[in-house]
């Protein structure tokens, strides 16, 4: 009808999940704990041939990066002396173990 006033849509969703929830629970349902970073979705996809080849690439200059960390240097002195960006020698680190100077 013109002039009426419209219903709120989100209004009606939020009553329909609880409604739903109310069903869920007084069926005897239980919430379920999940760990953070735990997904329960899986599509079957794990690591792809270019992710690899960039995985052993970092793996190949860690050595270096580990050699500039004791010496003091910071992550972007490394980088700078590395030609690398500073992301990927910080990744480095985090892969192979390798604390570095400015990391807290």
């Amino acid at each position: 009808m013109i002039g009426a006033p419209m219903p709120n849509p989100r209004d009606a969703i939020v009553a329909e999940l609880g409604r739903q929830m109310d069903a869920f629970f007084g069926s005897g349902g239980s919430a379920q704990q999940i760990a953070q970073g735990v997904s329960g979705e899986n599509n079957g996809y794990g690591p792809s041939s270019h992710q690899d080849r960039l995985r052993a690439e970092r793996k190949r200059l860690a050595p270096e990066v580990r050699k500039h960390a004791e010496k003091g240097l910071t992550a972007s002195q490394i980088g700078t002396a590395m030609s690398i960006r500073v992301k990927r020698v910080q990744m480095i680190a985090i892969e192979n173990g390798i604390t570095i100077g400015d990391q807290a």
